[in-house]
């Protein structure tokens, strides 16, 4: 039986230059790098230059991950933006990306699904493509979480930095087995009586301002160990693999305790989840293009492996999915 998957061809990523360390924190706010590494496994992070917007980083993510897939912008058929720091209210992101990489087909529109944004993200790109309505699409993670700073309440400020990764994703035929290439599976989930662990205190239907970023991160660690376990066993079990096949893992970069914690509660080895969060914090929905590009870029993932994605966010709201590099 011939079935059509969504293969990754294409990766990108793109960082402000701008590198914000703990020590520089501990100027501003009460805290130290000391307090800052234990506690979240965060060494720095970086920050968009004034006037850099989200779109600027997601661009720049664009163009990289459409040069390694070798196609042009006249190739794509789609363009999904994970981000929950737009430019502005309205339009979107993807629009604006769509403009400025030279699109002038298709469709293009923004997911908002905080940390969990690309892997939602994923879901509807793979879901367009298999219902055969798009043959390649460029998604992309992009965020300017430092604009949602409060940048005296030391519980939240040194967790956030800003960042854009992007993959290209086209249609490809498969058996409908585990040896395919492409997109096994994408789980996705929520709970909205969870509001109060992670979210912002403004927005223009309330306060008519952007607002800070709020957390109870004790619930927020609990609520993510259980909730990402469950939806990568969910995604591993649906696949017809096993956990022991899957090469690597790649989650959202939250914080290293929860990675370690995850690791643990699915007695996988901590060695095959990839984590890039000592050098980028938490990039929000970029956090995991961002982490997949640094281990495409450093060899550790390679053509064939199988590769599993996670992420929790603000919601609640979390996710996986299942493909074969």
């Amino acid at each position: 039986m011939t079935v059509i998957r969504s293969q990754v061809i294409g990766c990108g990523a793109y960082l402000p230059e701008r590198i914000l360390t703990n020590a520089e924190l501990a100027k501003t706010v009460d805290t130290s790098d000391e307090w800052i590494a234990a506690r979240t496994g965060i060494k720095r992070r970086r920050i968009a230059a004034a006037g850099e917007t989200t779109a600027d980083l997601a661009v720049k993510s664009a163009e990289r991950a459409l040069a390694d897939a070798k196609i042009a912008a006249s190739d794509i058929d789609m363009i999904v933006v994970g981000t929950t720091t737009p430019d502005e209210t309205f339009p979107s992101v993807a629009t604006a990306v769509q403009s400025r990489i030279g699109m002038t087909r298709g469709a293009a529109f923004d997911v908002q699904a905080v940390c969990s944004g690309f892997i939602y993200g994923l879901a509807v790109a793979d879901n367009f493509i298999k219902a055969r309505q798009a043959e390649t699409i460029l998604l992309i993670g992009a965020e300017t979480m430092s604009r949602l700073m409060d940048w005296t309440d030391r519980t939240t400020c040194v967790l956030f930095g800003d960042g854009a990764g992007a993959i290209v994703l086209r249609a490809g035929e498969g058996r409908g087995d585990a040896a395919d290439r492409g997109v096994f599976n994408t789980k996705l989930y929520s709970d909205g009586r969870l509001h109060d662990l992670l979210y912002v205190d403004g927005g223009p239907s309330t306060t008519g301002t952007t607002g800070h970023l709020r957390m109870l991160g004790k619930e927020v660690f609990k609520h993510a160990v259980i909730n990402i376990a469950d939806s990568i066993e969910a995604s591993v079990r649906d696949s017809g693999v096993a956990m022991s096949d899957i090469d690597w893992f790649v989650p959202h970069q939250a914080n290293q305790r929860i990675l370690d914690a995850t690791a643990r509660r699915l007695k996988v080895a901590p060695e095959r989840f990839i984590s890039t969060i000592e050098e980028h914090g938490n990039t929000s929905a970029a956090s995991v293009p961002l982490a997949l590009d640094v281990a495409i870029q450093d060899g550790r993932i390679k053509r064939g492996d199988l590769v599993l994605l996670e992420a929790m966010g603000g919601g609640l709201t979390w996710g996986a999915a299942l493909l074969r590099w």
